[in-house]
């Protein structure tokens, strides 16, 4: 859990040039099959101190995407929405095709 959710906060991180000081909120939801650690305690680790966060897990619906983590960051941004990377690692490039990079 916490490589995988390094991974990704960092990759948001870093294809959006966004300093973590601009992060205003983060909510993490992970599959039910995943219950090692929480998602936020990676994040924490990588200086989110002071920024609230959320888990939650994702509902159980057959056929889903097992062993995901999705994070959806709330974040002061001066560019377009249409400008946002969002990013999908490790097979989750299959849930949004078209918003995958």
């Amino acid at each position: 859990m916490t490589d995988a959710v390094t991974e990704l906060v960092t990759a948001l991180l870093q294809q959006n040039a966004l300093p973590i000081d601009d992060v205003i909120s983060v909510v993490f939801t992970a599959t039910p099959d995943l219950t090692c650690s929480f998602p936020a305690a990676a994040a924490r680790d990588l200086g989110f101190a002071e920024v609230p966060m959320l888990c939650a897990s994702e509902i159980d619906v057959a056929g889903a995407l097992p062993r995901t983590v999705r994070v959806l960051m709330h974040a002061e941004v001066s560019v377009p929405r249409s400008d946002v990377q969002h990013v999908y690692l490790r097979g989750a490039e299959v849930l949004r095709q078209d918003l995958a990079q």
